[in-house]
Parts: structure tokens; C-alpha cells; sequence
């Protein structure tokens, strides 16, 4: 990816060369087309005159305005917040320099509000790792206008890969939970309901406080899960009777209540929820069932669990921070437990048909077929991000790149679906690029690992095309880009009757179809183009 930096200051050592280009210092005046993203890096400067340094500061809003009217508008645009990393007051009550620092921070988020593109990034976050004296190195300020000390490069360039994940929406999905120890303290068989350490004073208060913060990330769209050697009964005695329990039976989208090995709960839960080990975080206070873990599943995160119970919100940080932050969450993330939970249920209720029809018929399965639009986009972007299993591409887009191809005529449509156990919510997507006024090319076709089994995907597509046939396209181009997870889509666009022009050399398979009929598609599917 070419990037332009704006800056004020040396900052290539943080970020790096590969790919990178640099304005002069302070210097707006070449704003590069040629490039895919661009980074706002400006920093408070040196300057003992307080009154100075704040008109200076404050003139930095007039310049990101100018440059932000001249870039794409569908080209990402990164801003720093404001940080000063050499703070010098001559009296106490100075507070010229803090006021410009809060002005510019509160316009740069104003502006990622009101931007698809615009994302802005609180390096604060990154300062505040570290005392005065190790953030800046006057050496290498004065030789080469380096305000932040290099020697915090490599710590720096962790962590904006992880920023640049969380911009991209990626994060795992699934916390796999221990309980006798880790959700409260004690063991439940020995100490009972009201023995565990949960409430109250110390240690009770500090796994308040964690199942709290727990229950926060389940909101935010984390899926919660339990693997614990119990008693099923004893358990879920537990969570209707403990006065202090926040976290409850709803809270938790599967279980593994039992006295098998973990390794093979895990399998089964990520089984059950159709997600990917590698989509795990296994917390467990025991170092042997971790170690197991390890072994047994090295794709599945592992890590240590804290000492002491007085440790656990800073641990919940590092969680968060590592693993489970992205930049936006979207409706359909907030509603993920209901969501697995209402998976179960349907599951559940297949049991009752002899035969896949008369299910799908109770289902009353709804289809809402829906235009990409500025409310939709950042979901349909986050699919992108995220899906893996039924992703006939595996194209990655940001919802810049999405915008973009919008505004380039593109036709990307969402499909929400729901039934009577509950909405999914916007759980497939379709990117098609006009070729010529009577051919389109599927560039992205994708669906939520949790909708498939119900043959929607088809109905999907068939509706789709047909859509497409309306508007006068006669010819239909796509591909199948084989990845190491998406090997259930080889066949997908065989299954649609699309004729295979080319097999290529990586796998990659090329198809071409008449759109000269309309396609059937089952009635108990009902369908709503929006």
C-alpha cells in the first residue's frame, strides 16, 4: 500500500520506508494523487513562548481542512491526535497550549465523524505508555527533529499494525471461558453458590468488576463462550441464585460444561458456532489446561491468565487492546450473542423434520435484498474483513474502498437475513463491476459462516442475477480464488450452472454465463428486493 505522511518532525523510523513517501517538515503544499491512503503526523512543537506555540497549534486545524478538500475522498486518511510530548509551563496557570491541543483533537474526530474515510487515531495512547524522560531524547531531537525517542520504534510499529487491524475490522470473534477461578474465584463443587468470591470486598469485587467489563465486550459484539470442567446443574445453579453474578446462561452463546479434555470441547464449540479456531481467545487460570491447549490446537490464543485477581482489569485491557478492539462496531456485532443463540434453537428445532423442506418451511425465512448505502456500508465493508469460509474472492475492503467502487457504478448489495428465532441482521454480500452495458463481473461474492446450511446462498445469487437481468445485463463473469479456508465455494459457481472458461495455474477457476432465463428460486424463501 503507497502512503503520503504529512508531518512536522522526523517520524520514518516509526513509520517505516516500505511504501512510505513524506512531506517536508510542516509542508502542505504537494498533496500526491498517487498513492492509497494518506497519514496526518503533526506533533506539538518546541517552543518556551506559550502564546506562540498555541497560535501555532492552532493554525495545524486550518491546514488539515486544506489538505482534506484535496485529497479522494475515498482514499483512507489517518490523524494522529495531537500530543505534546514536551510539556513546559513558565507559570501554572498557562493554559493557551492545552486549550489549541484540545481544539485540533476535538476537530480530527469531528471529521472521522462526518468522513467514511477520515480515521482518527489517539497516539495518546501510545505516549502514555511512558515516562517524559524515555518519549523524547533531546540528542535526537537536535540532530534530526525527532521528538519521539527511536528507541520506542519497534514497541511504535506493534502497535499501529494492531491500529491498522482495528481500522480494517479485524478482531477475533470468540472468548472461550473458564469458570472456577477465572469467571469467580474458589471452585463451585467445593465451596458452593454462596462460597465463590464473587461481590463484595476483596477478591469478590475485582471479578465483579472483570465479569462487568466481560459482559461490555459481549456487547460490543464478542462472542462468549464456556469451557469448564463442572457440573452442568451445579453451574447454572450458580447463575440463577448468586445475588453478585453478572454474567448469566444468556450471556453465553455455547457451552462445554463437562469432564472431557478441552481441547476437544474447543473443537466442538467452534464446530458448533461455525467459526474458526483461529478465531479463539481460551482463557483458563490452570497452566496445564493451557499448555494442553497449545499443543493440542495451536491455531486457538492462548494467553496467561493473571496471578492474582487484582490483576485482571489491567489483563482485560490487554485483551481488549490485542485481540477484541475494533475501530467501529456496527449493529450486527452488538447482536451477536442473541444471534448464536437463536443458531442453537434452529438447530434445535431441525430435529423435529424428517426432511430439509418441511424446515425450512417453519423457518418462515425472510430475505431482504439491500443497496449499499452510507448506513450499510460499514458492515458490508466489516464482511469483507472477516469472512473466510463461503468467500469466493477473499477480496479485503475498507469502507473507502467500498465508497469508492460506489462511486465508480458499481452495483454491492447486502442481504439481511431473519426468521421467526431472530434477525442476523446484513450476513452476505455481492460486489458486481460493470464490464459494458450488457456484462458484469462478480468481483465479491461472500456469506456469514452463521446463515449457511439453509441453501440461501443460492437463493441469494439466483435473485441477484435475476435482479440483473432486468436491468439489461445478458452476460455474467466470476471467479473463484481458492484460499486455505474457502474450500467449500470450489464448486459454488458449478452449482449455479455457470460454465468454467479457464483453470488457472494457482487453482484459480474462471466462469462465464448467459443470463438468457429467469431462475427459479424455492417459495419458502421469501424474498424482498429493496
Amino acid at each position: 500500500m503507497k502512503t503520503f505522511v504529512f508531518r512536522n518532525q522526523t517520524v520514518e523510523p516509526f513509520l517505516g520506508s516500505d511504501g512510505m513517501t513524506y512531506s517536508g517538515y510542516d509542508d502542505i503544499s504537494h498533496v500526491p494523487e498517487d498513492v492509497d491512503r494518506y497519514i496526518w503526523f503533526y506533533q506539538v512543537p518546541v517552543n518556551a513562548d506559550s502564546i506562540q506555540l498555541s497560535e501555532e497549534v492552532a493554525s495545524f486545524i486550518d491546514k488539515l481542512d486544506l489538505v482534506l478538500n484535496r485529497v479522494d475522498v475515498t482514499k483512507p486518511f489517518i490523524i494522529f491526535s495531537l500530543e505534546n510530548l514536551f510539556q513546559l509551563r513558565l507559570t501554572g496557570n498557562e493554559t493557551a497550549v492545552a486549550e489549541s491541543v484540545t481544539a485540533f483533537n476535538r476537530h480530527a474526530m469531528q471529521l472521522s465523524i462526518e468522513r467514511n474515510n477520515v480515521k482518527w487515531v489517539d497516539f495518546g495512547e501510545f505516549t502514555s505508555r511512558y515516562d517524559a524522560s524515555t518519549l523524547m531524547n533531546w540528542k535526537y531531537y537536535l540532530m534530526s527533529q525527532m521528538m519521539l525517542n527511536p528507541k520506542l520504534a519497534d514497541d511504535f510499529q506493534r502497535w499501529f499494525q494492531r491500529l491498522d487491524e482495528e481500522m480494517a475490522l479485524k478482531r477475533k470473534k470468540c472468548l472461550v471461558l473458564d469458570l472456577d477461578n477465572t469467571l469467580w474465584g474458589g471452585v463451585l463443587g467445593e465451596d458452593g453458590i454462596d462460597g465463590i468470591k464473587l461481590g463484595g470486598d476483596y477478591p469478590g469485587k475485582a471479578y465483579s468488576y472483570w465479569q462487568q467489563s466481560l459482559l461490555q465486550l459481549s456487547r460490543n459484539g464478542v462472542i462468549l463462550t464456556v469451557c469448564s470442567k463442572n457440573n452442568e446443574a451445579d453451574v447454572v445453579e450458580a447463575w440463577e441464585k448468586n445475588p453478585h453474578m453478572v454474567l448469566k446462561r444468556e450471556h453465553f452463546s455455547a457451552l462445554r460444561i463437562n469432564w472431557r479434555d478441552k481441547a476437544t470441547n474447543l473443537r466442538e464449540l467452534a464446530d458448533e458456532l461455525n467459526i474458526g479456531l483461529d478465531s479463539m481467545v481460551f482463557l483458563d487460570d490452570n497452566p496445564t489446561e493451557r499448555e494442553l491447549v497449545k499443543q493440542m490446537l495451536p491455531e486457538v490464543t492462548v494467553p496467561d491468565f493473571p496471578d492474582k485477581p487484582y490483576q485482571l482489569m489491567v489483563f482485560f485491557k490487554q485483551l481488549v487492546e490485542r485481540y477484541f478492539r475494533i475501530y467501529r462496531v456496527t449493529e450486527e456485532d452488538r447482536a451477536k450473542t442473541q444471534q448464536y443463540h437463536a443458531n442453537a434453537m434452529r438447530k434445535a428445532e431441525m430435529g423435529r423434520f424428517a426432511d430439509m423442506e418441511s424446515y425450512l418451511y417453519s423457518l418462515d425465512l425472510q430475505l431482504e435484498i439491500i443497496p449499499a448505502d452510507e448506513h450499510n456500508l460499514p458492515r458490508i465493508a466489516q464482511m469483507t474483513q472477516k469472512t473466510n469460509q463461503f468467500n469466493l474472492t477473499t477480496q479485503r475492503y475498507s469502507e473507502a474502498d467500498v465508497k469508492q467502487r460506489l462511486d465508480n457504478g458499481w452495483h454491492i448489495y447486502g442481504m439481511s437475513v431473519s426468521d421467526r428465532f431472530g434477525d442476523n441482521g446484513i450476513t452476505g454480500t455481492i460486489f458486481l463491476e460493470p464490464v459494458d452495458e450488457t456484462t458484469v463481473n462478480i468481483d465479491t461474492l461472500l456469506l456469514s459462516c452463521r446463515i449457511l446450511g439453509k441453501g440461501i446462498e443460492d437463493a441469494f445469487v439466483k435473485t441477484v442475477l435475476n435482479v440483473l437481468r432486468l436491468d439489461g445485463y445478458r452476460h455474467v463473469t466470476a471467479a473463484y480464488l481458492p484460499t486455505a479456508k474457502n474450500g467449500q465455494t470450489a464448486d459454488f459457481y458449478d452449482r449455479m450452472g455457470m460454465a468454467c472458461s479457464a483453470t488457472e495455474a494457482d487453482g484459480t477457476k474462471r466462469y462465464d454465463l448467459a443470463l438468457d432465463h429467469v431462475y427459479e428460486i424455492q417459495n419458502y424463501y421469501n424474498i424482498k428486493v429493496l
